[in-house]
């Protein structure tokens, strides 16, 4: 016997749930009837027992690798730039395995800056770093070759970089000419020769002279990259609504990404217009030995790692988001 809840009128003709009284049953010809939401427990019964969706899938995916502020050259509680190594040799062969699992039309490594540590951060102390200048460029440039040459075991690659405030031209906290003079890009330019004599199939997106940010169309779904330091921490979104005023590189993007924090964050961001997508503000993981002044003064540190996502012909893959550690 099947129960429904009724509405009646008292004597003064307000109305009142009757949850007791005003109880009926339904008879027994009706039972084949379409549901209504009177058959709750039938209706259950009909929902626990429909197919899921099949496992396959004919989607398109693509990979996102943000790989972001190793600060190659900086010493801290996690050693220096044999430890550094060592934690990106890791985590490289277990992006390989990573990668290995999936069909893959496109990967994009994202670059999200401060490449290496250079000498004119501001920190406190200074030169503290186990390299020199030139030794972190070329041990930078070696790592970026290295990931992308992983990821093109498994399909063409899309390199995207930002200028940053660590590789940024600088006299002290100053930073000097224009955006693109940044010195993290211009060693972009030096693998990209690498590849292109290899004729290795990897698609290079940068900012135009005076922009810091660059948006890239992967399987329909646009990824806006910009290092971070031009907002306060938790300001992401804010600076990303102002983009649209200014018809910035990311103004249209589904998914901004930035690092420069050190640590690992994620919001939603209002729906896109042109695609009816929900966006996404993402914060990356760093890969550097430490931050240990910011421990100091915060009490808090963020572990290393690579974050990695995919995304579909359909979008953003929330499922797909995983953080690759040592």
């Amino acid at each position: 016997m099947t129960f429904s809840w009724g509405w009646t009128s008292n004597a003064t003709g307000s109305g009142f749930w009757n949850k007791l009284n005003n109880v009926r049953p339904i008879p027994e010809a009706t039972a084949e009837k379409d549901l209504t939401v009177a058959d709750l427990p039938a209706l259950y019964a009909a929902a626990e027992s429909s197919t899921p969706r099949p496992a396959t899938s004919t989607a398109k995916r693509a990979t996102v690798i943000i790989y972001s502020d190793p600060q190659i050259g900086k010493v801290g509680r996690r050693g220096g730039t044999p430890e550094l190594i060592e934690r990106s040799t890791i985590i490289r062969r277990k992006l390989d395995q990573h990668l290995a699992t999936k069909h893959l039309q496109r990967i994009l490594l994202a670059d999200a800056g401060d490449g290496f540590e250079g000498f004119e951060s501001g920190g406190n102390p200074m030169f503290t770093n186990d390299l020199s200048l030139a030794q972190q460029m070329d041990t930078y440039g070696t790592e970026l070759f290295k990931f992308i040459n992983i990821a093109h075991k498994h399909a063409p690659v899309d390199v995207a970089a930002v200028p940053s405030n660590h590789t940024a031209w600088r006299n002290g906290k100053q930073n000097l000419g224009r955006p693109g003079d940044d010195l993290g890009l211009l060693m972009h330019k030096q693998v990209q020769y690498r590849t292109e004599d290899r004729a290795m199939d990897v698609t290079w997106n940068r900012p135009s002279e005076y922009d810091e940010s660059v948006a890239v169309d992967l399987l329909g779904t646009r990824i806006g990259l910009v290092h971070g330091n031009q907002f306060n921490a938790g300001q992401a979104v804010t600076w990303w609504e102002k983009q649209t005023f200014g018809a910035q590189a990311a103004a249209t993007a589904d998914i901004l990404v930035h690092g420069h924090y050190h640590s690992f964050s994620a919001n939603v961001a209002g729906r896109n217009p042109k695609t009816d997508r929900q966006r996404w503000c993402l914060g990356a993981p760093t890969l550097d030995n430490g931050s240990d002044w910011f421990r100091t003064v915060a009490g808090r540190d963020s572990d290393p790692g690579l974050l990695v996502f995919d995304v579909t012909d359909e979008g953003f893959d929330l499922g797909s988001l995983t953080i690759i550690s040592a």
